[in-house]
């Protein structure tokens, strides 16, 4: 069944309404790992109507007039606190009440002006400190958003923007287009990599990568339409965590994976992309993978939209095989010194905390960077639910600050293993 939880607004548009096979799954799992603070995060996610909207300006098109008018509609600058790292070029404006700005339309040969956001997205972008010059990676970088932010910090010698899902892959065109001009997109390579084959195609060549991985994205999955496919989704949660440190790690030693294909929902979009333009193009339905260990098998990947198969990637074949002892991942990617910042935008312990300590306990050269001051600088702002790890952070949805879910980790690659 599908619970109806809010009234239609006055326009007499139809009213959003809540699943209830994922609301039941949530409120057994978050309330036993939030506590009581799931009662205010479950009103929040739950209620639409209380959401807020961060205004990330172009500094590429600056926008002068209309920061002079956010100011006049009482809009303030985030993290108005001293960051250790923030930088002067980028702009993000948000209001405490869930006013949002209408979306700019795409037009071919035009910048945007400003781009629509959780301002919690932009804590892993500021937690890897990206200098003028750097190498870095956006492993999963669909939409675009956190790249747009990283290129509002800094110009990188040589930004990567990876998507592996071919029509998610346009959507980040799209993306890089509206915002970048041409002789900034001249230095970005976008491609279309499997995540976890990344650092042997790159082996040690960044100075900083970002990983926001696929995830249970709670608000979106609180508003699934078919209560059948959201049950399916449930059921494929538990096998998130091993994809997420796949694309982190390089176990050597491990047996091989099977993957086998399970039909999926419909894809519906995170509720930050919803924001932007309406004539973006189509977005597809993201894939999930089940996983059991099996030796010298062969892996599927499947992609359903609208109750269709879609060919993967456009590919003639579905089918290659999986070997971790070939397994790429972002750790590998990553220069010894340098950054790397795993993201999610779920309250899943499974898929934050559980992962980075998988990760930590596996590898001698991966250690943790304490971020416990990003979040006392940035408490005015964004509410923290305790992680019981110093290198990561959990900003929940509360009132009057209704940014999140997202959890953020830092680690650093030591130089000597």
């Amino acid at each position: 069944m599908v619970l109806t939880l809010l009234k239609a607004k006055p326009e007499r548009k139809l009213a959003k309404q809540i699943c209830k096979v994922v609301l039941d799954h949530f409120e057994k799992q978050y309330s036993k790992e939030l506590g009581d603070a799931w009662n205010t995060v479950r009103d929040i996610l739950t209620s639409p109507s209380c959401w807020q909207y961060a205004v990330l300006l172009n500094r590429f098109n600056y926008p002068f007039e209309l920061e002079k008018d956010l100011h006049l509609k009482g809009y303030h600058s985030l993290f108005q606190g001293s960051l250790p790292y923030y930088p002067k070029s980028m702009k993000c404006y948000l209001s405490r009440t869930p006013h949002r700005m209408p979306s700019e339309r795409h037009q071919i040969g035009n910048l945007k002006k400003y781009y629509l956001l959780n301002a919690a997205s932009l804590l892993p972008v500021l937690a890897l400190e990206l200098r003028d010059g750097e190498k870095v990676l956006d492993l999963c970088a669909a939409p675009g958003g956190k790249s747009l932010a990283l290129l509002q910090c800094a110009y990188p010698g040589y930004l990567h923007c990876n998507e592996y899902d071919s029509l998610r892959l346009r959507w980040l065109r799209q993306t890089l287009e509206s915002f970048i001009p041409q002789p900034l997109v001249n230095v970005i390579k976008v491609s279309e990599l499997d995540g976890r084959e990344m650092g042997d195609a790159q082996p040690e060549t960044f100075d900083k990568v970002l990983v926001d991985a696929p995830c249970s994205n709670d608000r979106s999955w609180l508003f699934s339409s078919d209560s059948q496919k959201a049950a399916c989704r449930i059921s494929q949660r538990r096998n998130l965590p091993l994809l997420q440190i796949e694309l982190l790690r390089n176990r050597k030693n491990d047996p091989k994976i099977y993957m086998e294909p399970q039909k999926t929902q419909n894809y519906e979009r995170n509720p930050e992309e919803q924001k932007q333009s309406k004539h973006s193009p189509p977005r597809p339905q993201t894939t999930l993978w089940s996983f059991s260990n099996q030796n010298g098998v062969v892996a599927q990947k499947q992609t359903w939209v609208k109750g269709r198969e879609l060919r993967a990637r456009n590919k003639p074949t579905h089918q290659w095989t999986i070997s971790l002892q070939q397994r790429r991942s972002a750790i590998k990617a990553l220069r010894p010194g340098g950054l790397l910042v795993y993201s999610t935008c779920t309250l899943s312990k499974a898929e934050n905390q559980d992962v980075i300590s998988e990760v930590l306990n596996s590898y001698s050269d991966i250690m943790p960077v304490d971020i416990k001051e990003m979040a006392r600088t940035c408490s005015q702002d964004f509410t923290f639910a305790p992680t019981g790890q110093e290198c990561g952070l959990l900003v929940i949805p509360d009132k009057g600050k209704a940014w999140g879910p997202m959890y953020v980790a830092k680690l650093k690659k030591s130089w000597t293993t």
